[in-house]
């Protein structure tokens, strides 16, 4: 097909999951309960947060702040009508929260091993210039994506077969040289270097546990353990669908489900599972709010 016949923007269509109508229905709505349980869950949580004034510490911030990123991460993969927009927020928000879990492993980390000096290197002011820099970091990285990834020309088609625009399929349709793109996704994508500190931080943590206390160590590892589990959830699928060579798998779609629909909806769920005072301050706020929901009633009676 000649160049002049080739754009650089054109209507994409997605084939989504699956072909058949059956499974789509079943499957659209299995992914309206997961979204509605991801967006309730998640915003519980950063209200929980702000609500409680024992949770108003670093560790909580950041979580607060990992909680709605994955409202908006999850909320990407609605159908938008113009791709290069949809591609640009989900890298944004991925790239957010890679390195806000990032963020969260090096608070870990000056917490157990360097606790004297917690309050003054993680103070309020620190705080949000870490989480400002995530929110930067990933609008600047996501728009160097976009913009090489809409550079290229698409000639032959224009189906997407995924169910939401991004890199690889993408990548897969074009007729242009996408080496330069290969490059810059691989050494980018899943914040590299938040993936490193990451790994850094939880190397010296688990050797430092060895010097604490059994109580010490088992209230350390309570946290640390939720942590890893997000980590592990969030980075592995993201490794396999970005960092391995230019081939196309069946499971692809599925993989990709999982790290923008599933993982959203665990995050929460396993930090409050594995943190007493999450649990604690959740109860406390629900029964004072049925109390007062109660007493309410009782005056309008």
């Amino acid at each position: 097909m000649a160049v002049e016949n080739c754009t650089g923007f054109p209507d994409f269509i997605l084939l989504g999951l699956s072909g058949r109508q059956d499974v789509q229905r079943g499957l659209s709505v299995l992914f309206l309960l997961v979204y509605g349980i991801t967006v309730i869950t998640n915003l519980e949580m950063v209200w929980l947060i702000t609500m409680d004034p024992r949770l108003h510490s670093p560790m909580y911030y950041f979580l607060s702040n990992l909680s709605f990123c994955d409202v908006c991460y999850c909320s990407t993969t609605i159908p938008y009508n113009l791709c290069a927009i949809q591609m640009f927020l989900f890298g944004a928000f991925a790239d957010v929260e890679c390195l806000l879990l990032a963020v969260m492993a090096y608070d870990r980390y000056v917490a157990i091993c360097n606790p004297l000096l917690y309050t003054v290197t993680m103070s309020r002011s620190i705080c949000t210039q870490l989480v400002a820099i995530a929110y930067l970091v990933g609008l600047v990285d996501s728009a160097i994506h976009t913009c090489c990834t809409f550079r290229l020309l698409f000639c032959n088609s224009n189906t997407i077969n995924h169910f939401f625009c991004d890199i690889p399929p993408l990548l897969a349709l074009s007729s242009s040289d996408t080496s330069i793109n290969e490059m810059v996704m691989f050494t980018f994508i899943c914040c590299v270097v938040g993936f490193v500190i990451l790994l850094i931080s939880y190397t010296v943590i688990l050797v430092s546990l060895r010097k604490q206390s059994p109580d010490g160590r088992h209230k350390a590892l309570s946290t640390y353990g939720s942590h890893i589990a997000v980590v592990i959830i969030f980075f592995g699928p993201c490794t396999f669908m970005y960092m391995r060579p230019d081939t196309t798998f069946s499971e692809d779609k599925m993989v990709a489900a999982f790290y923008t629909i599933i993982t959203p909806m665990l995050n929460p769920l396993i930090y409050t599972m594995r943190n007493a005072e999450v649990k604690t301050a959740m109860k406390k706020l629900w029964v004072r709010k049925v109390f007062s929901e109660k007493l309410m009633i009782n005056n309008w009676t």
